[in-house]
């Protein structure tokens, strides 16, 4: 018998999952083009074709579909791993474009309206806040991490500093590109590269 259940439960497993996964693409999906609010478990459960009741038992509300989103997105966006890596060896160019990835990499369509969306909705939705508060602490730690090892000698409120700075640069490209997607960022970012550069030759020193 229990070699029967856990037959059942290795076959149900990459199910579960996989349809979490459907749901979730689904749902960011309706979320670029609708917006959170607009959003509700009926459409969810439209779109994707599976009842109600069932994302319900995946998920508890719609909050906690957007942390998940939100999870798989940051982990996305901040290769944690890659940046590990160059901070281990000590591979000083890996760092740099890591962080000016971070800093002024220009994210898609897409992606600009999930932030968006996630900007409007943290002031008025205490869940969410939580959830951009644990985000943000994730994102500077591994900025603390990067600058640290580029710039040991540094106070750590200089590379606080420095990481505020970075932060407001990435979500400055994040708003340059939404509100402006007509016009050609490339300059700007290869300025903002620079500007960068420069605040961490002066920490290092």
């Amino acid at each position: 018998m229990v070699a029967k259940n856990n037959s059942v439960a290795r076959v149900r497993g990459p199910r579960s999952a996989a349809r979490r996964q459907h749901i979730l693409a689904t749902t960011r999906d309706l979320f670029v083009k609708r917006g959170f609010h607009q959003t509700g478990m009926a459409q969810i459960a439209s779109s994707s074709g599976i009842a109600v009741g069932q994302i319900y038992r995946d998920f508890a509300n719609k909050e906690a579909i957007i942390a998940a989103i939100c999870e798989a997105d940051l982990a996305e966006w901040l290769e944690e791993e890659t940046l590990e890596t160059a901070v281990a060896v000590g591979d000083r160019e890996g760092i740099l474009a890591w962080i000016e990835r971070i800093a002024i990499d220009e994210p898609s369509h897409e992606n600009r309206r999930m932030m968006c969306e996630f900007v409007a909705t943290v002031g008025c939705n205490p869940i969410i806040a939580e959830i951009n508060r644990k985000a943000d602490v994730r994102l500077r730690t591994s900025l603390g991490a990067a600058l640290a090892s580029l710039a040991p000698g540094a106070s750590p409120q200089d590379r606080s500093t420095v990481v505020d700075f970075i932060i407001t640069m990435s979500w400055g490209m994040v708003a340059g590109a939404e509100l402006f997607p007509y016009r050609d960022h490339k300059i700007l970012r290869h300025y903002m590269a620079s500007l960068f550069r420069r605040e961490l030759a002066a920490m290092c020193n």
